[in-house]
């Protein structure tokens, strides 16, 4: 019989009840069949913990930076002075091609910072760098009217007439 909301009402039938026998500590769900005459309870296994995995660290094969004997020779100079100091290599807006070396100083490396250790001195490439530096070379040059580290770099695809700013591929 319909009624005037336009349900259908079951006359002389109680409403559906769900028996359980004993409590049970799995949690369950009662859905109502496609006939909407009998509800069925579906049981769901109990939830499994996590095990949390150790991650692997991975080490790369090759150094991200590899520096030459006359910039390792620099690099301890460098250190061997009144504070000694970690050299922290990165790389800046700047140039008419786009980015720049940036060198400073620092007492400890970043968080995510990659630590390159060769011949006894350790040089840092910053974590924002370091896709733009992986795979150069670290040279100390020095000629008579000035000196500096310079980079040999497999990742440059353009570079200003000056040299002083590049573009990685």
């Amino acid at each position: 019989m319909m009624s005037a909301l336009g349900r259908t009402e079951i006359k002389n039938q109680p409403p559906p009840i769900s028996e359980q026998t004993q409590p049970s500590t799995v949690p369950s769900v009662s859905t109502l069949s496609s006939d909407a005459s009998a509800p069925q309870t579906v049981a769901r296994p109990p939830p499994v913990p996590k095990v949390e995995k150790p991650r692997p660290k991975i080490k790369a094969t090759k150094a991200a930076l590899t520096i030459t004997p006359d910039a390792v020779l620099r690099l301890k100079a460098l250190q061997r002075g009144p504070t000694p100091q970690l050299i922290r290599i990165g790389v800046r807006n700047k140039g008419c091609a786009g980015l720049s070396y940036h060198l400073e100083y620092v007492d400890k490396p970043g968080k995510f910072d990659e630590v390159v250790e060769q011949d006894g001195v350790k040089v840092i490439i910053d974590s924002k760098a370091l896709f733009s530096i992986i795979g150069s070379e670290m040279d100390w040059k020095e000629d008579a009217l000035s000196s500096k580290f310079a980079f040999v770099n497999p990742n440059i695809k353009d570079a200003c007439g000056c040299g002083e700013s590049f573009t990685v591929a």
